[in-house]
């Protein structure tokens, strides 16, 4: 069922885009989920990437994430494109650089809008795109000494 537009909840958003950053500080799960509360969402979907142990069958010993100038106005250029493609009412997305531990926040993503389904679809592509073309590199070393970057 469309939406009417009866209701002010239904209209568009006035500026979806909250929360864009890259920092070099923890991350914090709350200011995330608060920057994407909306009375006229139904549904907000937050997905967290941390920082595992391992990484093709490899212990990962050190992990760094570094990126490049641009990354920022890339993250908030994907966000557009999702704030386009889906009815969002709010959206935020952060990253982290520097050096993680294990089980720190790399990357926190989340996305509110009028129904759940709408909610998880758009976060999905929203963490997708970010993982696909924002200019951010994954320098890790590994247990045995041997070394890998990936990125986008």
């Amino acid at each position: 069922m469309a939406p009417s537009n009866d209701h002010p909840g239904e209209q568009a958003a006035q500026d979806p885009i909250k929360l864009i950053a890259i920092r070099d500080t923890a991350l914090s799960l709350d200011e995330v989920f608060r920057a994407v509360g909306d009375d006229a969402a139904g549904g907000t979907a937050l997905f967290v990437g941390t920082v595992r142990n391992h990484d093709g069958g490899a212990d990962v010993d050190n992990l760094g994430y570094s990126s490049h100038p641009s990354a920022e106005a890339e993250m908030r250029r994907i966000a557009e494109k999702v704030v386009a493609e889906y009815p969002v009412r709010a959206l935020a997305a952060v990253h982290r650089v520097g050096d993680l531990r294990v089980g720190d926040l790399a990357v926190v993503v989340a996305v509110s809008c009028p129904h759940r389904g709408e909610a998880f679809e758009a976060c999905r592509k929203l963490i997708d795109d970010l993982k696909h073309e924002v200019p951010i590199w994954k320098h890790q070393t590994f247990s045995d000494g041997t070394e890998e970057w990936v990125g986008a």
